[in-house]
């Protein structure tokens, strides 16, 4: 018999030899070669389609994010700070502002709002999309033989059982052969879903005592409705007049940070340009995101926009993603707008670490005759070695990512790096300098950046030093000598040798993997705990799968209950299968001890429940409440009426009776 074979997945099967039709319809042309009897040789036909249907490259270019969006939320918080600015090394002078500007409202980033940020390809084949659904926990039983290649086992003919399936995704029909393998006989998986013990990798964390064994921890839970609150909180315009109703796309404007006086003059010590920031919401796609202010600037061109889209393809988890900038007089004024992720809750390191006042007594000059106070060590004024190195791993690894984009930082500050949680850090307010101080007389944008990534270097190094020191003091350079000692004695010569080299002159251009030795093996250490961090997190979201799915019973139950009338009968929830789904809603939620007072246990609703869920076989005896009347009554009775009547009222709401 003659082959054939399949080309492109929109073009018709042809003889092998012969030049490849499209076709609009490779299905037809299919049927077409079926009812002229043609035959097609099915073992060349599995060959093919397992190799057009192989498992995707994870290295080719659509698996690479491109950019896109995970973080939400995004938060900063202005402060003064020239000694950290001007101590050892100073960020370049920033040039004049500018004295004429794109007219008010036009966006100047390449998108017109952050939905045009650029995004992960849909996968619309069907074979990513049967991966992605969930794994039959059978396949992971059968036998396989490592030995085995690839090629042998697509060579063979489809066994019995194996069926050439058919997939129409967006016009374009995919065929592939199901190899799913059967379960082993002797296995049994249950057919419902109940609360499982914690893993045991999780169980032997030692957890805190009284920890809620149904729901999340308290200390994440607080957080999580923390961050809600503030992605939610709104202003009363009448009380605040100066934050105007709408800013271009984005409606719901709340100031972050307390807002400057109308008449202030004096300017920032960072951007050298009145800054403020806000929450606002995006009309275009509902998100919350930051807006940082730069009051009074108009922009000559748009040629610094080459910077602005490179930036907005910098995806990384420790550095807040710009989305979109630009200008507007919403605010009375020429004002330059950039759009980041919110994040909710985040504190900057300035307030987190460098907020006590008391803790610069160390390097503070005394009088005549005062002597020194007690050396801080860790844990006693000085901060743990271990956060510092977890603050290095992640500060390193966003300039890594940045200097390899072929960009600078130029904020690494502690009044721009933003905390949330315990110890995850994001360096905000990225472009910035970019923008205000872009030199039009330039050819190359570009041609600066290697002077500024080295001045990224020199601002990690004092901001490790601050950290080491719990002070910015510790930074001046007249307290330097005494910062490094207290470096010497308190902490490990690997941390005192990464600032040293970050902060003295090379003779070389230096690359921010150059301290990747000095941090050494503590990477490993900072994996580990983020990974224990992650299992834990799992665990708690585990229980609120099971919470959800009670919640979807309680919902259930609770549209049957008490129903006044259906179908014109007002007794329809008193009698029938209703009756029985009554009596256990008081089972459930209205049991009463020996002396009458209520009896309230947690445990016995959940534990009722998952055995409604499940249907066991399991007798219960319902009570009327008159207690004249006992029905006794198994699991599966009651899902069994309450499966149907449910369904009795879904077919009524869709018309169905």
């Amino acid at each position: 018999p003659r082959k054939y074979r399949l080309g492109m997945l929109d073009e018709r099967i042809v003889p092998v030899g012969s030049k490849a039709r499209k076709s609009k319809n490779p299905i037809g042309c299919l049927a077409d070669r079926c009812k002229t009897g043609v035959p097609i040789n099915m073992v060349w036909w599995n060959r093919v389609t397992e190799n057009n249907l192989q498992t995707p490259n994870p290295s080719a270019s659509e698996f690479i994010p491109k950019g896109g969006s995970t973080s939400r939320l995004s938060n900063v918080s202005q402060s003064s700070m020239s000694a950290f600015s001007q101590a050892l090394f100073s960020h370049p002078s920033m040039g004049s502002p500018a004295t004429a500007g794109l007219a008010p409202g036009m966006s100047l980033s390449a998108g017109s709002s952050p939905l045009h940020s650029p995004k992960i390809t849909p996968h619309t084949s069907p074979a990513p999309r049967r991966r992605s659904h969930t794994p039959n926990p059978a396949n992971y039983m059968v036998p396989t033989s490592a030995s085995a290649s690839v090629a042998n086992a697509v060579s063979q003919p489809p066994s019995t059982g194996q069926v050439i399936q058919k997939e129409t995704v967006g016009g374009t029909t995919y065929f592939y052969t199901d190899t799913t393998p059967a379960p082993l006989t002797g296995m049994v998986f249950p057919n419902y879903h109940i609360y499982h013990p914690a893993a045991p990798h999780v169980a032997y964390m030692q957890p805190k005592a009284n920890a809620p064994s149904f729901f999340m921890a308290d200390e994440l839970r607080q957080e999580l409705i923390n961050r809600h609150l503030i992605t939610m909180a709104q202003i009363d315009q009448a009380d605040i007049p100066a934050v105007p109703a709408e800013v271009d796309s984005y409606h719901s404007l709340f100031p972050l940070e307390p807002l400057p006086p109308p008449n202030r003059i004096q300017k920032t010590s960072n951007f050298g340009y009145i800054t403020s920031c806000y929450k606002a919401v995006n009309s275009k796609d509902d998100l919350p995101y930051c807006l940082r202010r730069i009051h009074g600037f108009r922009l000559v061109n748009t040629k610094c926009m080459v910077l602005v889209d490179m930036w907005k393809k910098i995806q990384h988890s420790n550095i807040v993603t710009l989305r979109e900038v630009f200008t507007t007089k919403a605010f009375g004024e020429h004002s330059l707008v950039f759009a980041y992720d919110f994040h909710a809750g985040g504190e900057t390191m300035m307030s987190r670490h460098f907020n006590d006042p008391s803790a610069d007594a160390y390097f503070t000059k005394r009088k005549w005759g005062q002597h020194d106070g007690p050396l801080p060590r860790q844990h006693a004024g000085l901060l743990p070695e271990s956060l510092i190195w977890a603050y290095i791993v992640q500060l390193s690894s966003a300039l890594r990512t940045i200097h390899t984009a072929g960009l600078a930082c130029r904020v690494m500050d502690p009044t721009k790096i933003l905390v949330t949680g315990k110890t995850r850090l994001r360096v905000n307010c990225v472009g910035i300098f970019d923008v205000l101080t872009f030199d039009n007389s330039q050819n190359n944008p570009l041609a600066l950046m290697a002077q500024f990534q080295q001045a990224d270097l020199i601002s990690l190094g004092k901001v490790v030093l601050a950290l080491a020191c719990n002070s910015l003091s510790g930074i001046q350079r007249e307290n330097l000598q005494k910062a490094m000692e207290l470096v010497t004695i308190n902490y490990s010569s690997d941390l005192k040798n990464l600032i040293l080299y970050l902060l003295t002159d090379q003779n070389r251009l230096r690359s921010v993997n150059d301290i990747m030795p000095m941090i050494g093996a503590r990477f490993y250490t900072q994996l580990d705990a983020a990974q224990m961090r992650n299992d834990v997190i799992e665990e708690d979201l585990a229980k609120e799968v099971q919470n959800g799915r009670l919640f979807r019973l309680l919902a259930k139950l609770g549209t049957i209950n008490e129903r006044p009338e259906f179908q014109k009968d007002p007794t329809w929830s008193e009698t029938g299968d209703r009756y029985l789904l009554k009596l256990f809603r008081d089972h459930l939620f209205h049991q009463v001890t020996e002396a009458g007072t209520p009896w309230i246990d947690l445990s016995h609703i959940i534990s009722c429940l998952n055995k409604l869920d499940a249907g066991v076989p399991e007798k219960i005896s319902l009570i009327s409440r008159d207690e004249k009347s006992v029905l006794v009554v198994t699991y599966s009775d009651l899902k069994r009426c309450f499966e149907n009547t449910f369904q009795e009222l879904i077919a009524a709401a869709n018309g169905q009776l």
